[in-house]
């Protein structure tokens, strides 16, 4: 086993894992495109090595999952996940141009090399010892599409792995986490909501329906709701922010000042927490505000009310320390950090796979989704360390 690397150390693969960070970046793979050619480029990476690749193709065909599995099949293994989309980035906010890494003072920039293609390219170069070793419980390397919107691919894999005569033990998802254990992450409910009404000229209002005023009551009873989740519950002090939370987002509507708003549309979410039901609670909801608004719209008009559209949904992550997997490789586990509020493929895993999960990945979540995004190199050692010190447990069964 590994021993703890001090701050001040560097794994010996770390400029392997570099030589993997820079090709990873160099794919823009921003939601809206394709990911093949990085799926392709890991694919034949995982092969070359003797790993069993699987690729599972989204319905357009422009999108991609990757599973590769090192080791046996008939036993249970650990899952290490990560996505290979990355948010936009705004070109003339960056010192240097985000899809070509660089590297100043210690860190990696580049769009992704904390969320999370870090991770990904620590897990290249793991795969290379994990060919060589003779593991008796099998890993399984698996890379989503589309996480950045909703976890979109993450449910493909999931039930993939769920279908294997033995499904893997444990998953370990590779989100910025400051190579701390994270053992819970809320889920989300995002909605667009489109509010019809009537139009005309303004100084007739009261003969209209106006769509903003009405999504306004909605706004206000969604507001509502998530003050009520602070007092009445339930809570989790493990998360910074204790309670669900729900909060509109986006609002659009109108087209002129002297004119009566016909049309609204806005978005909201929820971000649920283990121990309540966020379904039943997006449902009571919506039946109470078609019961009230909505009825009343269509009552003063034909054709007037609210319509509601999903937007994406994933769940909630929760313990895993009391599972068997965990159990197996908590000696292997580095200092707990608590819960998070952000999203990951880890409450996929647990609820359609029925795979426990938790969070242990390189980089700061303070550092996703930003201009100049970065990774410390210490980070990318840690992993490589904890990687290696799996790797070694799984050797022994």
């Amino acid at each position: 086993m590994s021993l703890p690397l001090k701050a001040t150390d560097s794994h010996p693969a770390l400029e392997n894992t570099k030589a993997h960070l820079r090709a990873l970046i160099g794919f823009d793979t921003v939601s809206k495109n394709a990911n093949l050619g990085l799926i392709d480029h890991m694919a034949a990476h995982f092969e070359a090595l003797g790993g069993e690749v699987v690729i599972l193709p989204d319905e357009t065909g422009q999108k991609a999952n990757l599973v590769a599995r090192f080791g046996p099949a008939d036993v249970a293994g650990v899952v290490l996940s990560g996505h290979t989309d990355v948010v936009p980035a705004e070109e003339g906010t960056w010192i240097t141009p985000p899809f070509n890494m660089d590297e100043r003072e210690g860190r990696l920039y580049g769009r992704g090399t904390c969320d999370m293609k870090g991770f990904g390219a620590c897990v290249m170069t793991a795969a290379e010892q994990f060919s060589k070793m003779e593991l008796k419980r099998p890993l399984w390397l698996c890379f989503s599409h589309d996480e950045e919107v909703g976890c979109l691919g993450a449910p493909a894999i999931a039930a993939f792995l769920a279908a294997q005569d033995v499904p893997p033990e444990l998953a370990i998802i590779g989100e910025p986490s400051n190579m701390r254990l994270i053992t819970g992450q809320k889920g989300k409910i995002a909605m667009r909501v489109h509010v019809k009404g009537t139009s005309g000229h303004s100084s007739f209002a009261p003969s209209h329906v106006n769509a903003i005023e009405y999504a306004s009551r909605i706004i206000g009873k969604i507001a509502e709701r998530a003050t009520r989740y602070g007092i009445e519950g339930p809570l989790d002090e493990d998360f910074s922010v204790p309670q669900a939370t729900m909060l509109t987002t986006m609002i659009t509507g109108g087209v002129a000042t002297n004119v009566t708003p016909e049309a609204c549309q806005f978005t909201f979410e929820l971000r649920s927490i283990s121990g309540m039901d966020p379904e039943a609670d997006m449902a009571a909801l919506i039946s109470d505000i078609d019961a009230e608004i909505s009825a009343e719209m269509a009552e003063r008009a034909e054709g007037c009310g609210v319509e509601w559209e999903r937007i994406f949904a994933y769940p909630p992550m929760g313990e895993a320390r009391e599972s068997a997997g965990y159990a197996r490789y908590a000696d292997l586990m580095p200092e707990w950090g608590g819960k998070v509020s952000y999203g990951s493929e880890g409450g996929v895993f647990e609820i359609t796979g029925k795979i426990p999960s938790v969070i242990i990945g390189p980089g700061s979540i303070d550092q996703a989704h930003k201009a100049n995004e970065f990774v410390e190199l210490t980070q990318l050692s840690e992993c490589l360390n904890f990687l290696e010190n799996l790797s070694d447990a799984m050797t022994r069964g």
